[in-house]
This record gives C-alpha cells, structure tokens and sequence, in this order.
C-alpha cells in the first residue's frame, strides 16, 4: 500500500465516481481503477461496488475512510511545509453573526495552539475552509467539531427605566423569529410569544433592544455580558447551544484545518455529522 492508493481511494470515496475522481486527481481512469484495486487486493476487502453510474462505498469503506482521509492530508501538509519553506500554513475561517468576540479570541487562541505559526485568516459569514458558528447553522453535508458550550440566559436592561417608559413584563418579549433557535425558545415565552413588543433578525440586535429599554430577550451568554447596558439572570430551564467548526469532508484537504481538527480533538471533543 501507498500513498497514491490513499490518494485515489478519498477521492472516490468523496466523488462517488470514477470519472470525477480521475479527472480531480488529472489520472486516467485505468490509473485510478487500478490503484483502487491494488488498495482493495491489499486489504483483502472489496471499497467500492461499481454501478451503472458512479459507485457505492462498503462499509468497509466507511471504516477506511477517516484514517486515510486523515494520512494523505497530513502527508499532503508535510511536502507543502517542504516545498514551500518559511511559507506559513495558511486558514481561512468565516465567522458567522451572533458569535461573541470571546469566542472567536478562543478559536484563534486554539489554532495557534494546535497549528504553530499559523496564519489565521478571519472573514464574515459563510466564507473560507471552516465556519465558525453555531450548530444549528450546520448544513447537512457538513461535519461540526465543537468548541464550547454556552447557556442561554434572559437579557434585561441594565438600569431601571423611568415608569412612563417601563416595560411590561407580561408583554415585553424581544423575539427573533427568523433565527434557527426560535422554535426552541417559543416554550419559555409563554402566552405572549405570538404579541412580542419587538422583533429581531439576530441576537445582537435583540440586545440593542433590551439595552434601549424596549424589552427582554433570551440569548447566549456571551453576548449578553459584552453588551453595555444589559444585565442576565438565568432561565428556570437550563437551554445550551454549542458553538465550534461547521466544515466539508473535502476541506480537510488543507493540511492547517486536518492539525487543528485533530488538535480539538485531542483535547476531548468529538466530531459529528
């Protein structure tokens, strides 16, 4: 076995097709059908069942998979180190709204830790190899290694209000229906959630709202204690969301994201679909 065998085995693992792997890898389909059946001799196990269009994977397979996976991009990120001496490992990471500058210092903080000099590219939203958001914003082909975890906690302005502007308590609810967690706060709103005082299209602004003295709102904690103006208390329920690296299968073919992916995991967390 060798690395070429690696190599032509994840790209049709993840390609599902002979065609597009050879093409990724710029071999002829004979090269690659052979490699993969050098790799299945090698084993002793059949990878792949070839169909009429594309191929289905075993579960040995599925076995396989992440070792290899695994191995050809480190390997890929030791001759890249090689080729390119001094060049820094470089990562791209988009970060999503509504997540608190603390936690993006402790991702950065982690990659330098798990990637020693890395250069860590931060941008908005849904950009780069990773995104770091929560878990509800994972999409369903993607793998989500977490971070941490943070409690939700009911949001209050900081300073009592004048009576003429007080807010209601039965009625004061700040809402942001639009967003992922929604469906999961409706319960702690009670009877009033279908007449809230405000809407919001994320937490940040929600908490806008509450330090303006418009209402109260149920977020994560991190926001809410850097936000001026806004005091916590806790909710009677204890709700959790946690936050880490929503990523595809395939951009672990930069070798920085594969050493900080096994860094976090090293340290105790667990990867998931």
């Amino acid at each position: 076995m060798d690395y070429r065998q690696f190599r032509a085995f994840v790209a049709v693992f993840e390609e599902r097709n002979i065609t597009a792997a050879a093409q990724r890898l710029h071999l002829s389909q004979p090269a690659l059908s052979g490699s993969i059946r050098l790799l299945e001799e090698a084993l002793g196990t059949a990878l792949f069942v070839r169909k009429a269009r594309g191929v289905e994977v075993t579960d040995d397979a599925r076995a396989l998979y992440p070792q290899l996976r695994r191995m050809v991009a480190e390997a890929d990120d030791l001759a890249q180190r090689f080729r390119q001496r001094g060049a820094r490992a470089r990562l791209t990471i988009g970060v999503e709204e509504d997540v608190a500058r603390s936690t993006v210092q402790h991702l950065a903080a982690t990659a330098r830790a798990c990637v020693p000099g890395l250069q860590l590219h931060l941008l908005a939203q849904c950009e780069g190899d990773a995104r770091l958001a929560s878990e509800e914003l994972r999409c369903e082909d993607e793998l989500f290694l977490p971070l941490l975890s943070e409690r939700y906690v009911l949001a209050l302005p900081a300073q009592a209000l004048p009576p003429d502007h007080a807010a209601d308590p039965a009625t004061d609810w700040i809402v942001c229906p639009s967003h992922t967690s929604h469906q999961r706060l409706v319960p702690l709103y009670g009877s009033r959630a279908d007449s809230p005082a405000a809407l919001a299209g994320n937490f940040s602004l929600a908490l806008d709202l509450v330090a303006a003295g418009v209402g109260r709102a149920i977020v994560p904690e991190s926001l809410a204690q850097a936000m001026p103006g806004v005091q916590t208390q806790p909710l009677e329920v204890e709700l959790k969301r946690r936050i880490g690296l929503c990523y595809n299968v395939q951009a672990l073919g930069n070798g920085a994201l594969a050493r900080l992916r096994d860094g976090v995991v090293g340290m105790g967390a667990k990867p998931s679909f």
